[in-house]
Protein backbone atom coordinates (compact mmCIF):
# COMPACT_ATOMS: atom_id res chain seq x y z
CA UNK A 1 0.00 0.00 0.00
CA UNK A 2 1.36 3.45 -0.82
CA UNK A 3 1.61 6.13 1.53
CA UNK A 4 -1.96 7.63 1.32
CA UNK A 5 -3.22 4.12 1.37
CA UNK A 6 -3.81 4.72 -2.70
CA UNK A 7 -3.96 1.36 -4.94
CA UNK A 8 -1.31 1.57 -7.79
CA UNK A 9 -4.22 2.68 -10.31
CA UNK A 10 -5.73 5.95 -8.15
CA UNK A 11 -4.65 9.53 -8.12
CA UNK A 12 -4.45 11.55 -5.06
CA UNK A 13 -7.68 13.88 -4.19
CA UNK A 14 -7.77 16.59 -7.03
CA UNK A 15 -9.82 19.18 -6.37
CA UNK A 16 -10.13 22.62 -8.77
CA UNK A 17 -11.67 25.89 -6.82
CA UNK A 18 -12.59 27.97 -9.27
CA UNK A 19 -13.36 31.76 -9.40
CA UNK A 20 -10.22 31.53 -6.71
CA UNK A 21 -8.21 35.24 -7.55
CA UNK A 22 -10.36 38.81 -8.37
CA UNK A 23 -8.95 39.79 -11.27
CA UNK A 24 -7.95 37.32 -14.04
CA UNK A 25 -10.42 36.36 -16.27
CA UNK A 26 -9.68 32.76 -15.11
CA UNK A 27 -8.74 31.30 -11.91
CA UNK A 28 -8.13 28.23 -10.55
CA UNK A 29 -6.07 26.91 -7.09
CA UNK A 30 -5.89 23.51 -8.15
CA UNK A 31 -4.89 20.80 -5.64
CA UNK A 32 -2.85 17.30 -6.40
CA UNK A 33 -2.78 16.19 -2.41
CA UNK A 34 -0.39 18.27 -1.11
CA UNK A 35 0.89 19.67 -4.55
CA UNK A 36 -0.96 23.16 -4.98
CA UNK A 37 -1.12 25.54 -7.68
CA UNK A 38 -2.43 28.61 -8.49
CA UNK A 39 -3.46 28.81 -12.07
CA UNK A 40 -4.63 32.04 -14.37
CA UNK A 41 -5.75 33.34 -17.47
CA UNK A 42 -5.29 36.67 -18.45
CA UNK A 43 -6.30 37.96 -22.08
CA UNK A 44 -4.81 41.16 -24.10
CA UNK A 45 -5.46 42.40 -27.16
CA UNK A 46 -3.36 41.52 -29.96
CA UNK A 47 -0.44 39.47 -30.40
CA UNK A 48 3.36 38.05 -30.22
CA UNK A 49 5.67 41.14 -32.37
CA UNK A 50 7.26 37.72 -33.63
CA UNK A 51 3.60 36.33 -35.97
CA UNK A 52 3.12 37.78 -39.42
CA UNK A 53 0.60 40.76 -39.61
CA UNK A 54 -1.27 38.41 -41.76
CA UNK A 55 -1.42 35.44 -39.72
CA UNK A 56 -5.25 35.49 -38.55
CA UNK A 57 -4.57 33.10 -35.30
CA UNK A 58 -4.05 34.49 -32.04
CA UNK A 59 -1.48 33.25 -29.57
CA UNK A 60 -1.84 31.12 -26.23
CA UNK A 61 1.32 31.16 -23.99
CA UNK A 62 2.09 30.32 -20.36
CA UNK A 63 4.73 30.84 -17.24
CA UNK A 64 5.29 28.79 -14.47
CA UNK A 65 7.10 29.56 -11.08
CA UNK A 66 8.22 27.93 -8.32
CA UNK A 67 7.56 29.99 -5.33
CA UNK A 68 10.09 30.56 -2.64
CA UNK A 69 8.31 29.10 0.11
CA UNK A 70 6.62 25.68 -2.01
CA UNK A 71 9.31 23.51 -1.15
CA UNK A 72 10.67 22.59 2.25
CA UNK A 73 14.09 23.97 1.51
CA UNK A 74 13.56 27.97 0.02
CA UNK A 75 14.18 28.40 -3.45
CA UNK A 76 15.22 31.39 -5.08
CA UNK A 77 13.02 33.86 -7.35
CA UNK A 78 13.87 33.52 -11.05
CA UNK A 79 14.29 37.25 -12.04
CA UNK A 80 16.27 38.12 -14.17
CA UNK A 81 16.92 34.75 -15.86
CA UNK A 82 14.83 31.50 -15.47
CA UNK A 83 16.44 27.97 -15.05
CA UNK A 84 16.09 25.42 -17.82
CA UNK A 85 13.89 23.48 -16.07
CA UNK A 86 11.00 25.91 -15.81
CA UNK A 87 11.54 26.90 -19.70
CA UNK A 88 10.76 23.36 -19.91
CA UNK A 89 7.91 23.67 -18.12
CA UNK A 90 6.81 26.68 -19.47
CA UNK A 91 6.83 25.16 -22.80
CA UNK A 92 5.30 21.79 -21.59
CA UNK A 93 2.04 23.57 -20.39
CA UNK A 94 1.83 26.36 -23.35
CA UNK A 95 2.39 23.60 -26.18
CA UNK A 96 -0.55 21.67 -24.23
CA UNK A 97 -2.95 24.32 -24.09
CA UNK A 98 -2.60 25.47 -27.59
CA UNK A 99 -2.85 22.01 -28.97
CA UNK A 100 -6.48 22.00 -27.40
CA UNK A 101 -7.38 25.47 -29.32
CA UNK A 102 -8.31 26.51 -33.42
CA UNK A 103 -6.51 29.76 -32.57
CA UNK A 104 -8.15 31.12 -35.90
CA UNK A 105 -11.21 31.06 -33.44
CA UNK A 106 -9.88 33.93 -30.97
CA UNK A 107 -8.28 36.61 -33.89
CA UNK A 108 -6.00 39.57 -32.35
CA UNK A 109 -5.84 37.69 -29.00
CA UNK A 110 -3.00 36.98 -26.88
CA UNK A 111 -4.36 34.14 -23.76
CA UNK A 112 -1.48 33.87 -21.08
CA UNK A 113 -1.72 31.03 -18.83
CA UNK A 114 -0.03 31.62 -15.53
CA UNK A 115 1.03 28.44 -12.81
CA UNK A 116 2.46 29.74 -10.08
CA UNK A 117 3.09 26.36 -7.31
CA UNK A 118 2.48 27.62 -3.47
CA UNK A 119 3.07 23.68 -2.33
CA UNK A 120 4.88 21.16 -4.41
CA UNK A 121 4.68 17.51 -3.56
CA UNK A 122 5.06 16.10 -7.02
CA UNK A 123 3.51 16.67 -10.38
CA UNK A 124 3.65 20.38 -10.31
CA UNK A 125 3.49 20.25 -13.82
CA UNK A 126 0.40 18.09 -14.60
CA UNK A 127 -1.32 19.78 -12.13
CA UNK A 128 -0.46 23.10 -13.65
CA UNK A 129 -1.98 21.85 -17.09
CA UNK A 130 -5.17 20.86 -15.80
CA UNK A 131 -5.69 24.10 -13.71
CA UNK A 132 -4.82 25.66 -16.67
CA UNK A 133 -7.16 24.23 -18.50
CA UNK A 134 -10.19 25.19 -16.00
CA UNK A 135 -8.83 28.35 -16.06
CA UNK A 136 -8.23 28.47 -19.97
CA UNK A 137 -12.21 27.29 -20.53
CA UNK A 138 -13.84 30.32 -17.97
CA UNK A 139 -11.81 32.80 -19.50
CA UNK A 140 -13.32 31.43 -22.88
CA UNK A 141 -16.90 31.39 -21.52
CA UNK A 142 -16.29 35.03 -20.17
CA UNK A 143 -15.25 36.59 -23.78
CA UNK A 144 -17.97 34.86 -25.66
CA UNK A 145 -20.44 36.26 -22.74
CA UNK A 146 -18.33 39.85 -23.40
CA UNK A 147 -18.86 39.67 -27.50
CA UNK A 148 -14.73 39.14 -28.05
CA UNK A 149 -15.17 35.43 -29.33
CA UNK A 150 -17.15 34.74 -32.03
CA UNK A 151 -17.35 31.20 -30.79
CA UNK A 152 -15.66 28.40 -28.27
CA UNK A 153 -12.17 28.12 -29.85
CA UNK A 154 -11.87 24.94 -27.86
CA UNK A 155 -11.81 22.10 -29.52
CA UNK A 156 -11.64 19.26 -26.46
CA UNK A 157 -10.53 19.10 -22.69
CA UNK A 158 -6.82 18.45 -22.31
CA UNK A 159 -5.81 16.83 -18.68
CA UNK A 160 -1.97 15.72 -17.99
CA UNK A 161 -1.01 12.97 -14.92
CA UNK A 162 2.47 11.42 -13.51
CA UNK A 163 2.87 7.84 -13.43
CA UNK A 164 6.31 5.64 -13.11
CA UNK A 165 7.77 2.92 -12.14
CA UNK A 166 8.78 2.08 -8.19
CA UNK A 167 9.52 -1.26 -6.87
CA UNK A 168 9.27 -2.88 -10.22
CA UNK A 169 5.14 -1.75 -10.02
CA UNK A 170 3.34 0.87 -12.50
CA UNK A 171 2.10 3.78 -9.89
CA UNK A 172 0.06 6.37 -10.88
CA UNK A 173 0.21 10.11 -9.68
CA UNK A 174 3.32 10.80 -8.00
CA UNK A 175 3.92 12.46 -4.26
CA UNK A 176 7.72 13.62 -4.45
CA UNK A 177 8.63 10.85 -2.41
CA UNK A 178 7.54 8.30 -4.97
CA UNK A 179 9.11 10.53 -7.79
CA UNK A 180 12.30 10.60 -6.15
CA UNK A 181 12.56 7.03 -6.16
CA UNK A 182 11.08 5.58 -9.32
CA UNK A 183 12.96 3.79 -11.40
CA UNK A 184 10.78 5.17 -14.43
CA UNK A 185 9.33 8.45 -14.48
CA UNK A 186 6.73 9.60 -16.65
CA UNK A 187 4.58 12.42 -17.57
CA UNK A 188 1.49 12.33 -20.25
CA UNK A 189 -0.95 14.90 -21.61
CA UNK A 190 -3.91 13.48 -23.43
CA UNK A 191 -7.19 14.97 -25.23
CA UNK A 192 -10.71 13.80 -23.58
CA UNK A 193 -10.81 11.49 -26.67
CA UNK A 194 -7.51 10.00 -26.06
CA UNK A 195 -5.10 11.51 -28.71
CA UNK A 196 -1.83 12.00 -26.99
CA UNK A 197 -0.36 15.26 -26.91
CA UNK A 198 2.68 14.51 -24.60
CA UNK A 199 4.00 10.97 -23.53
CA UNK A 200 7.51 11.77 -21.87
CA UNK A 201 8.91 8.64 -20.02
CA UNK A 202 12.15 8.24 -18.79
CA UNK A 203 14.34 5.22 -17.36
CA UNK A 204 16.32 6.69 -14.52
CA UNK A 205 17.72 3.06 -14.07
CA UNK A 206 17.54 0.08 -16.29
CA UNK A 207 15.60 0.38 -18.85
CA UNK A 208 12.26 -0.29 -18.94
CA UNK A 209 10.11 -3.28 -20.88
CA UNK A 210 7.65 -2.45 -24.05
CA UNK A 211 4.51 -4.47 -21.66
CA UNK A 212 5.55 -1.56 -18.67
CA UNK A 213 5.35 1.01 -21.35
CA UNK A 214 1.86 0.16 -22.31
CA UNK A 215 0.47 -0.30 -18.88
CA UNK A 216 2.05 3.18 -17.96
CA UNK A 217 0.14 4.87 -20.52
CA UNK A 218 -3.27 2.65 -19.77
CA UNK A 219 -3.20 3.59 -16.31
CA UNK A 220 -2.56 7.13 -17.12
CA UNK A 221 -5.79 7.16 -19.43
CA UNK A 222 -7.27 6.09 -17.00
CA UNK A 223 -6.21 8.70 -14.61
CA UNK A 224 -6.76 11.30 -17.16
CA UNK A 225 -10.39 10.48 -17.75
CA UNK A 226 -11.38 11.02 -14.26
CA UNK A 227 -9.41 14.29 -13.86
CA UNK A 228 -12.15 15.55 -17.17
CA UNK A 229 -14.80 14.43 -15.27
CA UNK A 230 -14.21 17.03 -12.24
CA UNK A 231 -14.13 19.77 -15.02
Amino acid sequence: MRIENRKNDETREIKFTRNYTKHALGSVLVEFGDTKVITTASVESGKPKWMDKEDLRGWLTAEYSLLPSSTSTRCQRERTKISGRTQEIQRLIGRSLRACVDLKKMPDLTITIDADVIQADGGTRTASICGGFVALSDAIDKLIAQGLLKENPIIEPVAAISAGIIDGEVRLDLNYAEDSAAQVDSNIVLTKSGKIIEFQTTAEGKPYEYNQMLEIFEVAQKGISEIIAKY
